[in-house]
């Protein structure tokens, strides 16, 4: 739900405004890892609090819940505006939390990459320079298979072998 920035002003205390606005796109690229986790934290707590009270409210409006004050809440108008602008400002966080969690992620791939590679190309091959004949005194030597690995998975051959059989004997009955 799109509110205007009047709206949110009006919902939140300042301590709330300012987390806000550090969740805000150009704020919160500049943040640390750590300030980013901090921030997480901070306005997860607020707005589970949010959260808490709204529904706090709403069981006071129905008659279920003690009031907290003299008398019991007629409206929760703020309170859901204030859950709102917080949820949103934790969809914001997360979102950027899980976007450097996949950027790490993919230069950790790269770098495993490129270790792996260069593991590859440093290791020496595991026979000698090719003959014509082996000899027995230098040792056996491993043979490549040149064979290319069936890609079909064995459970579809199986399957494919049954239904065959199956339709033969469908045949044979007739």
């Amino acid at each position: 739900m799109a509110m205007s920035r009047k709206q949110e002003e009006r919902a939140l205390s300042q301590d709330e405004r300012q987390l806000v606005e550090k969740s805000r796109h150009p704020a919160v690229q500049e943040l640390s890892d750590a300030d980013l986790r901090d921030l997480i934290k901070t306005l997860r707590e607020r707005r589970d609090k949010a959260q808490s009270d709204a529904h706090r409210l709403r069981r006071e409006m129905r008659g279920k819940a003690v009031p907290k004050g003299a008398q019991a809440a007629t409206r929760d108008q703020g309170t859901k505006v204030k859950l709102g602008v917080l949820a949103m400002a934790m969809r914001r966080l997360n979102s950027e939390h899980e976007r450097r969690r996949q950027l790490v992620a993919r230069i950790d791939l790269v770098e495993n990459a490129r270790a792996a590679l260069a593991l590859k190309q440093d290791k020496k091959p595991a026979r000698g320079a090719d003959f014509n004949t082996r000899q027995a005194h230098q040792g056996m030597r491993a043979v490549e298979n040149t064979r290319a690995k069936s890609l079909v998975r064995p459970m579809e051959r199986g399957r494919l072998r049954k239904a065959a059989a199956v339709a033969q004997a469908k045949r044979d009955a007739k």
